[in-house]
């Protein structure tokens, strides 16, 4: 591969890899759980990286959920130039809330993608569906994720037979083995040449269900570092950050810790009087109940904003509310696809909007674990080689985990 492929976007230079370079998006991973993982003797393939490569804990994207930061990692930027600021979303024009699930809303290209188109060869693997048309915006080369593995065609996902490639059929979407697929699929394409640039992008399954330390967590991140151990071995460069942390949200009886706030603001200011969008909601409600730490929302009469503020900051778990413009200044967020104000939790809640709205019954016994506040914001942020003197003057500064294909690409040594 020549070396002097070079692609420039939203004011940054990534040059082609001189190795295999596999980018990696552990979603759910809180700091808590490597740290734990490695006093617990369980990855010793992180705690080579961390000590002979780069370690340190970055800040995601807020909302602090899986499509923003996704999207932040592979453009390099914010939400407010990629445009894409939740899972889901109000369209102020015709009143309908909808599910992000392609490239429509997308206002960037992608690293990936331009590499792709400059002949580098990449793939996206992405455990979600949900994702695999925006990660694979513009891009030429493989792209499939593992829920869907069994329906990949070469026309649609550059690939076909991965049930052949990886020894086994698509995974259950409700287990840890969605995530191993990611990593096992991407080895694999390693091995028999078919990409020198991966993008693996992994579930919160696990995250959502058990703690950092816990047994069931433990086992996932043995796992994990047996297949980074694996990649390291194939001489790949291994960049690996996440898209939020995880937090425990429920009291110490296990009841949950929710603020319906829709409820509490009509109860309040009259029936219909504010509409609320949960921008955690996806296909996957048994992981989280479309319950975050933060929601966006759109209010009938805006002369009441002043009020209605005062009152939601009074509220119990809030730990912020702001207007639209505060928002997306402090957040980094599109102006025209953010709602009258936002509300975000503390680290120990969640905000939803109706409660007839929300099904917890799914939880089945297990506390609530979500995302979506800055509670969740620290993330890792771990390089398997060691950066050059310039990415470790910028490492001193304020790290976000959209920087982590410019350290990978250009900051190792």
């Amino acid at each position: 591969m020549p070396s002097a492929i070079e692609v420039e976007l939203h004011g940054r230079t990534y040059r082609a890899p001189r190795r295999p370079t596999v980018v990696i998006c552990a979603d759910g991973c809180d700091p808590d759980y490597i740290r734990h993982a490695i006093a617990n003797g369980v990855t010793p393939t992180l705690a080579r990286f961390m000590d002979d490569g780069f370690a340190a804990v970055a800040d995601a994207a807020m909302p602090t959920f899986t499509n923003p930061n996704n999207m932040s990692i592979v453009t390099g930027a914010p939400p407010a130039v990629h445009g894409i600021s939740g899972n889901y979303y109000l369209d102020r024009d015709t009143g309908r809330e909808v599910m992000v699930t392609d490239a429509s809303l997308l206002r960037s290209p992608t690293i990936p993608g331009l590499l792709s188109r400059a002949g580098v060869a990449t793939a996206v693997v992405t455990a979600k569906d949900k994702l695999r048309r925006a990660l694979g915006h513009g891009l030429e080369g493989i792209c499939f994720s593992s829920e869907r593995a069994d329906d990949a065609t070469v026309a649609e996902n550059g690939i076909a037979d991965l049930a052949g490639l990886v020894g086994r059929p698509a995974p259950d979407p409700y287990s840890a083995d969605l995530s191993l697929y990611v990593m096992d699929a991407g080895i694999r394409l390693l091995e028999t040449g078919r990409a020198r640039l991966l993008y693996l992008s992994l579930s919160d399954y696990v995250q959502h269900k058990h703690a950092p330390g816990e047994p069931e967590a433990d086992r996932f991140y043995a796992a994990l570092d047996a297949r980074l151990a694996r990649l390291a071995a194939l001489g790949a460069v291994v960049a690996l950050t996440a898209d939020h942390g995880m937090s425990d949200k429920a009291a110490p009886d296990g009841t949950p810790n929710v603020l319906y706030l829709e409820d509490a603001v009509n109860e309040r200011f009259g029936a219909d009087a504010v509409r609320v969008i949960c921008p955690i909601t996806d296909p996957f409600v048994r992981h989280h109940g479309a319950l975050g730490a933060f929601v966006r929302a759109y209010l009938r009469r805006p002369d009441t904003l002043g009020a209605v503020l005062r009152f939601v900051a009074g509220l119990p778990g809030v730990e912020a509310v702001m207007d639209r413009a505060e928002a997306c200044a402090r957040f980094e967020l599109p102006a025209d696809r953010e709602g009258d104000f936002v509300a975000v939790a503390g680290k120990d809640w969640v905000i939803g909007a109706r409660r007839a709205e929300h099904d917890l019954s799914a939880l089945a016994g297990k506390r609530l674990r979500s995302h979506g506040g800055l509670g969740e914001q620290p993330v890792p942020f771990i390089l398997s080689h060691p950066l050059s003197p310039a990415h470790r003057e910028r490492a001193a500064e304020r790290l976000r985990n959209r920087d982590i294909f410019d350290f990978a690409l250009n900051g190792v040594v």
